[in-house]
Formats: C-alpha cells, sequence, structure tokens
C-alpha cells in the first residue's frame, strides 16, 4: 500500500492504495465518486473517462502512481459553479437513453471543447469515436456538441 493525496473536484482526498491500483477503482470504491463508470476495463469504450488536468483520459487505464500532483475532474465536479454548459446541451438535446455512457461522453466532449470551442463535424465524430454509446444516440451526442460550440460564439 502506498499513500496519496488527491486533488479531485477540488478537493484534496487521501487514499492508501497500491501503486498499479486504477484511477477508475480509487474514485469509486476509495471516494465514493461512482459517476465514472466501469464499461470495458481496457480503455476502449470511454464510460471512465474523467480530466486529468483539463486532459481527458480513461480512468481504467491510469494508474494512481501516474497521477502525481494532476487536477482529477469527474463528472461530480465538471458543472462545480453550476451545471456545466455540456451538461446543459445534454439536457436540451435529451441525449441520454438508459445514460451508462454519458458521463464519460459528457467528460470526452467537454475537455474537447475546452480545446477546440469551434469544432467541425468530422473533429467531433473523430474524437467522440472512442466514446462508445450502446442506445447509439451518436446524432444527439453530436448535436448537443454542435449546441455548445454554437453556444461559443
Amino acid at each position: 500500500m502506498a499513500h496519496y493525496e488527491l486533488s479531485v473536484n477540488n478537493k484534496m482526498h487521501d487514499a492508501d492504495v497500491e501503486p498499479e491500483t486504477p484511477l477508475l477503482w480509487v474514485l469509486r470504491d476509495t471516494l465514493n465518486l461512482t459517476g465514472t463508470k466501469y464499461g470495458c476495463g481496457l480503455g476502449l469504450c470511454g464510460a471512465c473517462t474523467v480530466h486529468l488536468d483539463r486532459q481527458a483520459v480513461r480512468a481504467c487505464q491510469t494508474p494512481v502512481k501516474s497521477v502525481g500532483t494532476k487536477k482529477i475532474t469527474t463528472i461530480e465536479g465538471l458543472g462545480a459553479g453550476g451545471i456545466h454548459p455540456v451538461q446543459q446541451a445534454w439536457i436540451d438535446e435529451q441525449v441520454p437513453q438508459c445514460g451508462y455512457c454519458q458521463s464519460g461522453q459528457i467528460m470526452q466532449a467537454s475537455a474537447f471543447l475546452a480545446q477546440n470551442p469551434h469544432p467541425s463535424i468530422d473533429d467531433i465524430n473523430a474524437v467522440m469515436a472512442g466514446n462508445i454509446c450502446r442506445c447509439a444516440t451518436y446524432q444527439r451526442i453530436r448535436r448537443a456538441i454542435q449546441r455548445t460550440a454554437s453556444a461559443n460564439g
């Protein structure tokens, strides 16, 4: 076991876990932040997407020892000052069906839009290709991302 002090959603948290423990399990099992979902465990589906210093990463493939002093943001902390614009667009476009993948989808989209506030459809398709939705709400996901980009001016 090793001791880690993690900055999660702008709060410090202590975790005593094995260094190779995936960040996903530290968030869910140790810190009880269950908004980040387990999907495939291989980093292929995107359900576990969180931000490390504002960059989208797959928490199932990120060992806690690699986090260091980076700031972690989960779906629970994304709209810290209220609802995040991407979350609002998800509501406006009625994106979720079962909802399981949505936290990962939103985290991927919000990190992407922070880097590219006015993306093309091809940009959106490319960056979101690694996030799988079993309900196939891809058209609504694209519309929500486009809605957010349009609101960016």
